[in-house]
């Protein structure tokens, strides 16, 4: 375990929804290009690493694990309205009340999200789950704003969020060193069902990437690049 991942975890998620402040026109075409990166990037890191080796490791059945997190994921949404995508789906004028399904959505979401970083040797999953968190916590950051939440209480609630990545990598750490001894036999069914929400996630990502479905220039260009990084830190 490093101190320094948990370092960027916590302050790629932090600082990106503090951005928040600095940042309240719509003029967001940058975050939606980090967005369209990191979501290929999560994509290609998937389907290269994390999928070959949750099925090399784990039993026949484990495809039934990667589905009920595709399914999971749905079900979150329902909470969460797609933050974790890096959208706002409330009009900018709308009050709203006090979120609690979206945040406690959302936590939960960032925390599983660390599980599988502890099978990432090489940091690839770090960079895009960094990547993939500044959209997302700016757009929690922008619906707590129109909810009239006051700013210390916003900062509070980003940190919380901030912090539950890096929790769910400790808890993976733990958990695979034996440290949890009753529930280490069920890891490579944790990685699965994680598997199964990257999955759902990162197609999401790209298919909400642009309007009508149709990729511009620059989406396309981050797209690719996400594919590529993946492929060059894979070998």
């Amino acid at each position: 375990m490093e101190a320094w991942i948990l370092i960027l975890l916590f302050s790629s998620c932090f600082l990106g929804g503090m951005a928040v402040f600095l940042f309240k026109n719509d003029n967001k075409q940058q975050l939606k290009l980090i967005l369209s990166f990191s979501g290929a990037y999560l994509f290609a890191i998937t389907i290269l690493h994390l999928i070959p080796e949750v099925y090399h490791d784990g039993s026949h059945s484990i495809g039934m694990f990667v589905l009920g997190g595709f399914i999971f994921q749905i079900i979150l949404e329902q909470f969460s309205q797609g933050i974790e995508h890096g959208h706002i789906h409330k009009h900018p004028h709308e009050s709203l009340a006090f979120p609690y399904g979206i945040m406690i959505s959302l936590c939960l979401h960032a925390f599983l999200e660390g599980m599988p970083l502890v099978r990432d040797p090489h940091h690839q999953l770090v960079y895009g789950i960094g990547l993939h968190h500044i959209p997302a916590a700016f757009a929690l950051g922008s619906v707590l704003l129109q909810s009239r939440v006051n700013k210390n209480t916003i900062i509070f609630l980003l940190a919380v969020f901030a912090l539950m990545t890096p929790l769910g990598y400790l808890f993976s750490y733990e958990l695979s060193s034996g440290a949890i001894a009753d529930l280490t036999a069920y890891f490579d069914r944790i990685m699965a069902i994680v598997i199964g929400i990257f999955l759902h996630i990162s197609t999401t990502i790209l298919f909400e990437s642009s309007v009508d479905h149709h990729f511009n220039l620059k989406k396309s260009i981050a797209v690719i690049a996400g594919i590529a990084t993946a492929l060059l830190l894979g070998l």
